[in-house]
């Protein structure tokens, strides 16, 4: 008697955990995460965890909208330059540039078939670029501002100072002045001069950054453009004076 009672239990124990296994095959271990899920529930993450992932997406959005605006802002830009022409103005696309080295210049995707000829005004959103130096039959080149012994006359319109901005090579040219005690400070902003005879008066060329008034013979100034060569893809060519 005692032995098959050992022997019905033994049977009855296989039996429940071959029924056990057969259902969690089937069930696809849907009972032991269950289970598992139950058990670790005290373990869960907190309202803390929550709140740094909420925090970490709200971030994240921030972010792309940041992006994104920038690049809407800089898509406007290249779009109005684009799409504006006029029988004195061409848009060209920046297809090669060297702003760093020592040629200082663009190269463009119109050139002599388009109507674009040496001395003729380049610009991009912002101000002023600099003048058409060479051209072929299909592209140009630009001389930029920043380029060594590139000289244009220009001034501080609301305090009438002239002076001669001159490249020297680096991304900021300088600016010597014509006065010997010139009104000036950072943040003035400076302009083509109307006495120019080589461009339009009043276009903007860039913002004074730095002024050595004490400089002999005369002081000088070294200015930020606000047309900046190395972030520009289309450009406006107008005809010089």
């Amino acid at each position: 008697m005692f032995f098959r009672w050992i022997y019905q239990k033994r049977f009855w124990s296989l039996l429940g955990l071959t029924l056990g296994l057969v259902l969690v095959r089937f069930s696809k271990g849907a009972v032991l995460v269950d289970s598992f899920a139950v058990i670790s529930r005290p373990f869960w993450p907190g309202t803390a965890q929550r709140e740094w992932i909420v925090n970490g997406i709200d971030t994240e959005q921030k972010i792309r909208l940041d992006l994104l605006e920038k690049d809407n802002q800089r898509l406007r830009r290249l779009l109005d330059l684009k799409v504006t022409s006029a029988d004195d103005v061409t848009s060209a696309a920046v297809i090669s540039r060297r702003s760093r080295d020592f040629w200082q210049q663009l190269v463009l995707n119109k050139g002599s078939t388009n109507g674009i000829s040496s001395g003729d005004v380049v610009l991009g959103p912002g101000g002023l670029l600099g003048f058409i130096e060479t051209v072929t039959p299909t592209t140009s080149k630009v001389r930029l501002l920043t380029a060594p012994g590139t000289n244009l006359a220009v001034w501080i319109e609301q305090k009438k100072v002239h002076g001669v901005l001159t490249g020297i090579g680096t991304h900021r040219p300088q600016l010597n002045f014509l006065e010997k005690t010139p009104q000036a400070k950072a943040g003035d902003v400076i302009s083509t001069s109307p006495a120019s005879t080589v461009l339009p008066p009043n276009l903007p060329v860039g913002v004074i950054q730095y002024v050595n008034l004490k400089n002999l013979p005369s002081p000088y100034a070294l200015v930020q453009l606000t047309a900046s060569p190395e972030a520009i893809d289309w450009v406006q060519i107008r005809k010089g004076l």
